[in-house]
Formats: C-alpha cells, sequence, structure tokens
C-alpha cells in the first residue's frame, strides 16, 4: 500500500522503498548536483579533500543503485566552469581526484557493462585527466547497461557558447542558412548531443538553484532538492528521490503527464 504520508517513507528500509516503486515510471535520465562537500569536511574539521573523497563513495552508491534499477543514463555535476575560481590546491587535488577515481574504477565500470562519457570542455583540463578520460570513454563506448555522463570543466552557458560557436561557422561556410536553424539543430550540438534530457534532476545539500548545469536540457526536468549533503546520500536518498519523482504530474507547459518511460 503507497503511503500517502512522505515523512513516513523515512522510516522504511531500501527494499521497501524498492517495493513501493513501479519500475514502469521510473525515470530514463537522472542528473545529480553533487553539493555538500566543502560543508561536510568543515563541519567535521577535516580537510576540504577529504569531503570529496567521501562524496566519491556516494557516488558508487548511486551508480549501483541506477544498474539495479534499470535506470539507462545518469549525468553527475563533478566539476564546473566556475569552480576554477576556488583554492588552486583544491582544484588541484580535485581534478587528481578526479583522475585516480577513474582510472582504479574504470575496470570494475567496464565489466559491469558501464559506459562513461564526459560532457564539458578539454580547455584547460591536466593533459593526464584529458588522456585518462579519452581512454575511458573508448575502453567502455561499447556498454549498454548504464550510460554516466560525467560532466567536467562543464558549464551550461560555455555549452552553449560552444554550440552557438560551432553553428556559426557552418553558417558562414553556406552549410546551412540562418533560417534552417531550429531546436533540434541546436541539440545536435550539444554535449549531450542523442541523448533525451533529464527527468529528474537531484541536487544535495539544500540549495535551491541549478548552478549554470544543463541550462538546455532541464527545461521541463523535475527537481528534488535534499537537505542531505552529497557524502551522507545513499541509496536510500536515492530511492526516496525516485518515490517523489513517481507522485508528481509532469505537465510540459501543457496539460498533465503521468511519470513514464
Amino acid at each position: 500500500m503507497i503511503l500517502l504520508n512522505r515523512q513516513e517513507w523515512e522510516h522504511l528500509s531500501e527494499e521497501e522503498l524498492k517495493g513501493m516503486l513501479d519500475p514502469e515510471r521510473l525515470p530514463r535520465h537522472v542528473a545529480i548536483i553533487m553539493d555538500g562537500n566543502r560543508r561536510w569536511a568543515k563541519q567535521r574539521g577535516l580537510p576540504i579533500l577529504q569531503g570529496h573523497r567521501a562524496g566519491s563513495r556516494a557516488t558508487r552508491q548511486v551508480i549501483e543503485a541506477c544498474v539495479e534499477l534499470g535506470i539507462p543514463i545518469l549525468t553527475l555535476y563533478a566539476f564546473s566552469t566556475e569552480n576554477w575560481r576556488r583554492p588552486s590546491l583544491e582544484v588541484q587535488g580535485l581534478l587528481r581526484l578526479i583522475e585516480v577515481t577513474l582510472k582504479r574504477e574504470r575496470d570494475e565500470l567496464n565489466s559491469n557493462g558501464i559506459r562513461v562519457r564526459h560532457i564539458g570542455s578539454t580547455n584547460g583540463l591536466p593533459e593526464s585527466l584529458v588522456k585518462i578520460l579519452q581512454d575511458t570513454e573508448e575502453m567502455t563506448k561499447e556498454n549498454k547497461t548504464l550510460l554516466v555522463n560525467v560532466a567536467i570543466n562543464y558549464g551550461g552557458r560555455n555549452e552553449l557558447v560552444r554550440a552557438i560557436r560551432a553553428i556559426a561557422k557552418k553558417v558562414a561556410l553556406g552549410e546551412i542558412s540562418p533560417d534552417e536553424i531550429d531546436e533540434d539543430f541546436v541539440k545536435a550540438h550539444l554535449d549531450t548531443d542523442g541523448l533525451p534530457d533529464p527527468d529528474l534532476l537531484i541536487r544535495t545539500g539544500s540549495e535551491w538553484r541549478v548552478s549554470n548545469f544543463l541550462l538546455w536540457q532541464i527545461a521541463y526536468t523535475e527537481l528534488y532538492v535534499t537537505p542531505t549533503l552529497w557524502p551522507d546520500f545513499t541509496k536510500k536518498n536515492f530511492l526516496l528521490a525516485l518515490l517523489d519523482y513517481q507522485h508528481r504530474e509532469r505537465r510540459f507547459g501543457g496539460i498533465s503527464h503521468v511519470t513514464s518511460r
């Protein structure tokens, strides 16, 4: 029996929450703003990088949950174009952590049928990280179980600028006229070309903002904000977000639409 009081869901086990989910109404594409690593570390008197390391455990749990539930696409906001403004030691440490984690985990990801894809710009990223990203993409490109888009040096405005520049070049070369440019043409020049827009965007850490993430793609995405900081985010938290999503009516700017795959 479905519990109508969302507060009651908190007291259920993972298995009970899974039993309440309708497999036919799970999102196809979940995006996550993984916020709260720095606050988590500060609350515990730990170095900031320890918060980022702790966050990698939450990432693993969410990936495992997507595989278990059959959710085909997961997009993770790992490093934004604005993150370059942070102290240089933190930036270097975070990028190094991403590189080391990918190198350590990619064989297991590959053996589990998980495809990894980088979205964002490679400009300014360490050459060693770019190589790891390229090698991991190549290694996992045929995998079908789950696609994990890792947004590194990504910003929604930057993505749109890069798309506009690419389109402008085609116009200048006479490959297309301005009148032929429509939404589908623009979408084909985005980092997420070929993918459905996110059905659900989860943000941890309480903040109600999208932080320059997937600005084009989330026009009709359902938003779910939780006070849980990313290092504390578990499979159970993920299941609660999915259950909340299934109890919404999506309108897409028009009539209500029941969430379904």
